[in-house]
């Protein structure tokens, strides 16, 4: 290696990592990224962007079968899984190279090998040609993180899949298992779904996607069973006996127990930070249930020593990790750099339909003492909607009804995913219902259902 001194050195090159290093060689710093698998990390090659080349196929594939409601004419509808696989994976390898060439323009040396702190201001890094200690006065831990796996649903990568044996599968399922039903498995469930799957869907909170607010949950559980999954929400999964062929799951809901069997199961039960082997404690760092605890500046405590990301903590998004990558780099370079506000990261599901939100929930935001004022507006309302025959979905907003700050927005339904951006900025630039209500929306467009909903919580709703 030429040079091993540096001004920073980054380890992980997935969303936060990569976009840390190229901010940083933007600013003029000298910068070394360190990747011990694929450039892109987990989100560009195992998560993020494949997931949503596949859930596009489906999307295609279920648009093919309602050919007939637009007037179209198609026949011998059918699909080829491993074409669709292969679509996706050419997705991530674009992407992979793509980064390749952006750490080239921005004079990023890249390294892959694996990487742990070896002293202060140190990195020892283990590669296919032995290794190497790179020097420099400040380090970024951007190592992100892995799928959780309980007891007794330990994946094989046969019967029993992980999100990774998900986005390449062996073999179409016949009747599948999701155990878990936030943004991972709800997606791998509407994918196998809509391929034709027997998907039954278990959550162990009270309603499926937990975290989003309640109506979205319940309206998007209506639509997932229309289209033939089985949910069953406050059922615990105790153990799976496999063999054969076959798995048999034994569930547990309101004190029975009971069984059923399936070809394929996927866990979808959390993640868990990638800390081991990082030499983290004994560098001082203090570590929670797996995740770095960090300041808002994501400093670690440790002189010169940050950490971004899933690593770092809830929310577990790339966007998150992107932006806190910007962050510390400016920090770093000298900048004015602005602290995440967690409540203006918006989460978005590519689950058909999609559900995307930002900011407090209706129960969060009453928890949290402010008394609301709450505005939902329904797709069936909006012409665009209707004439693309997307009419199933729902905009809710939430504002305090003593200042009308919008406290949370909320979303299920065809391209919310893209939508949300609006409530988004409005968020983070602290924007109050009057701004929103005086805010030109185009014609005809979807977004005008965001200014329906706005309207709607001041009783003022023009077309429901």
């Amino acid at each position: 290696m030429a040079e091993t001194n540096f001004d920073l050195v980054v380890i992980g090159a997935g969303p936060g990592g990569y976009v840390a290093a190229i901010r940083a060689a933007q600013l003029g710093l000298k910068v070394a990224c360190v990747e011990r698998e694929n450039l892109g990390g987990i989100c560009l090659n195992w998560g993020c962007i494949p997931t949503k080349a596949l859930l596009r196929s489906a999307e295609v594939f279920h648009n093919m079968h309602r050919a007939k409601e637009f007037g179209l004419s198609v026949e011998n509808v059918g699909f080829d899984l491993d074409a669709i696989v292969k679509r996706s994976r050419g997705v991530s390898a674009q992407m992979n190279a793509g980064i390749k060439g952006l750490f080239k323009k921005n004079k990023v040396t890249s390294i892959m090998g694996e990487a742990k702190l070896a002293g202060k201001g140190k990195v020892s890094v283990k590669t296919d040609k032995g290794e190497e200690t790179l020097t420099a006065k400040n380090i970024i831990v951007a190592t992100g993180a892995r799928a959780r796996e309980l007891p007794g649903l330990e994946a094989d990568g046969d019967l029993v899949w992980t999100y990774r044996h998900a986005l390449v599968p062996k073999r179409m399922p016949k009747k599948l298992l999701v155990i878990g039903s936030g943004a991972i498995g709800i997606e791998f469930a509407s994918f196998y779904n809509t391929l034709g799957a027997e998907t039954t869907v278990v959550e162990v909170m009270d309603r499926v996607l937990p975290v989003e607010d309640k109506d979205i949950s319940a309206f998007a559980k209506k639509q997932f069973e229309k289209q033939g999954m089985k949910i069953l929400q406050k059922t615990t999964v105790k153990k799976l006996d496999r063999g054969n062929g076959k798995v048999v799951a034994h569930f547990e809901a309101g004190g029975k127990t009971s069984t059923e069997e399936f070809d394929t199961v996927i866990s979808a039960v959390g993640i868990v930070g990638n800390v081991e082997g990082l030499g983290l404690e004994e560098a001082g760092v203090k570590i929670d249930r797996t995740h770095v605890v960090t300041d808002e500046y994501c400093r670690t405590g440790v002189d010169g020593l940050f950490a971004i990301g899933d690593i770092a903590g809830a929310p577990w998004l790339a966007h998150k990790a992107s932006h806190e990558g910007v962050m510390v780099a400016e920090l770093i370079a000298g900048e004015k750099a602005h602290p995440i506000k967690p409540n203006t990261i918006a989460g978005c599901t590519y689950c058909h339909p999609q559900v995307a939100s930002v900011g407090l929930t209706e129960e969060k935001a009453k928890e949290a003492g402010y008394k609301v004022k709450v505005g939902k507006f329904p797709f069936i309302g909006n012409g665009k909607a209707v004439a693309m025959g997307e009419a199933e979905g729902l905009v809710k907003t939430v504002f305090d009804e003593k200042t009308g700050e919008l406290l949370g927005a909320h979303m299920v339904g065809a391209e919310v995913t893209e939508m949300i951006q609006g409530y988004v900025i409005g968020r983070q630039l602290e924007t109050t219902e009057e701004d929103l209500m005086q805010t030109v929306f185009p014609h005809p467009t979807m977004s005008e259902m965001m200014h329906e909903s706005v309207l709607a919580a001041y009783g003022r709703a023009l077309h429901i």
